[in-house]
């Protein structure tokens, strides 16, 4: 591939310059912008210096000597390029400098970084920083990366160096196509890639961004949640196990709280106080995003609270529910579902969305209220929620409707009014005429 390719000297002052001092005389080697420095062990006087011409002026026997030991050094720097060039190597302005000083440049894969990435974040995930799910995301990245690699360039791993937008474009499509992944399910995994790319630029193992006029193009997702109705059917239902009646109760739980699996896991009886209009609330953080959120119990959760607060699980590890696997819990919803009545995949982000819609938008709960509540922090996550409230949209503008609708009444009658009026008046006159 053609680069674009510079060699110059130039001279630079001394740190503890001095007045008299001579220069540090500097090879600077440019390729496609991104530079990279040396000295020459070689000094002048400015004064002395052709920067125009990057030698030194004069006509003596140590200014010609001078002259050549820098044309000397430019030629081999040439020559390291044109080794690099025929080598097949990928030029950059540090491989051409470690090429002309004989050494070789350290170099790094893509899935070296990915493993380094992922055992930091495996320690993390031990001291509770991170989820176990997002590890597994870049776990299955990996899988990802090296498959490609194979299927691709026939290669197990590659220097990070070679990355570049068409890696990237190629990697896409092959999600798409050899992984049958949907457009969303893709961006996850860029946007995972994204990131090992950004921490190596960070450590200076690329210099240019192989994403760098990529753009990750989402689909709409359709947002389910249960209805009043549905809500009703599951509250209502009676069954026949104490295990489906004690999962329906974590359910239900997170649906009048909005809580996600892991901060229900983890509430304790200590986390229930007394809020500012002296009931019950929940005082707690967010598992994801360490986040402070203060919940009103509505009567329904408060219920499932009172009802397992003797078990003997709750008592035994200061929790306020005694939860199963989540695992277990998926399964177990699945088989509510059915016997409910209610044709929807159950599940933790069901119950979250279930509570930002039909519990508390649909029955006038101000956004601003509800965001504090879920703990999210930008309310334009919370606005996806109301976004699927057609119900909701319908009765904020009921009251507009029906006063447009009476203006438009009030409006018709002057018309019709002016209408009879100017009718008999037309009348009168034609009479007079008579």
């Amino acid at each position: 591939m053609k680069t674009n390719f510079s060699v110059l000297f130039f001279l630079k002052r001394p740190k503890n310059y001095k007045k008299g001092d001579a220069y540090f005389i500097f090879l600077r080697i440019t390729v496609d912008g991104i530079r990279s420095e040396m000295s020459t062990s070689r000094c002048c006087e400015p004064e002395r210096w052709n920067a125009k011409a990057g030698k030194v002026i004069g006509t003596k026997e140590d200014v010609k000597t001078l002259n050549t030991y820098l044309e000397k050094i430019k030629s081999e720097v040439y020559t390291a390029h044109t080794l690099l060039s025929v080598e097949g190597t990928q030029i950059t302005a540090e491989t051409v400098k470690c090429k002309y000083l004989g050494k070789e440049e350290k170099s790094h894969t893509i899935l070296e970084a990915i493993k380094i990435h992922n055992e930091k974040m495996s320690a993390l995930v031990e001291r509770d920083e991170y989820a176990k799910g997002t590890l597994k995301r870049f776990e299955v990245l990996k899988r990802h990366v090296t498959d490609y690699l194979l299927h691709e360039y026939n290669k197990k791993d590659l220097d990070v160096r070679y990355i570049d937008h068409e890696f990237i474009d190629r990697f896409d499509f092959y999600l798409h196509t050899s992984k049958e992944n949907d457009t969303n399910t893709a961006n996850k995994h860029l946007k995972n890639l994204k990131k090992i790319i950004t921490i190596c630029r960070k450590y200076k193992w690329i210099s240019t961004d192989p994403f760098f006029g990529h753009v990750l193009k989402s689909k709409p997702v359709h947002r389910e949640y249960l209805t009043a109705d549905e809500l009703r059917k599951i509250t209502e239902k009676q069954f026949s196990t104490a295990r489906l009646f004690q999962v329906r109760d974590f359910f239900l739980f997170s649906c009048y709280t909005g809580l996600s699996y892991a901060d229900v896991q983890k509430l304790k009886l200590s986390d229930i106080g007394i809020g500012v209009d002296g009931e019950r609330w929940i005082f707690t953080y967010r598992k994801k995003t360490d986040t402070r959120v203060a919940i009103p119990l509505l009567p329904i959760a408060a219920g499932i609270l009172d009802k397992y607060r003797g078990h003997p699980f709750c008592l035994n590890n200061d929790k306020a529910l005694p939860v199963s696997s989540n695992q277990k819990m998926n399964e177990y919803l699945v088989e509510i579902a059915a016997l409910s009545g209610v044709n929807k995949v159950l599940g933790n982000r069901i119950a979250k969305r279930t509570f930002g819609t039909t519990v508390t938008l649909m029955n006038g709960v101000p956004i601003e209220s509800v965001s504090k509540m879920l703990g999210h922090t930008n309310i334009r996550t919370t606005q996806l929620y109301a976004k699927v409230l057609d119900n909701k949209v319908s009765e904020d503008m009921a009251p507009l409707m029906e006063k447009f609708v009476t203006q438009h009444a009030k409006a018709n009658e002057v018309t019709e009014t002016k209408i009879s009026a100017d009718v008999a008046l037309l009348r009168e006159k034609y009479q007079q005429a008579i």
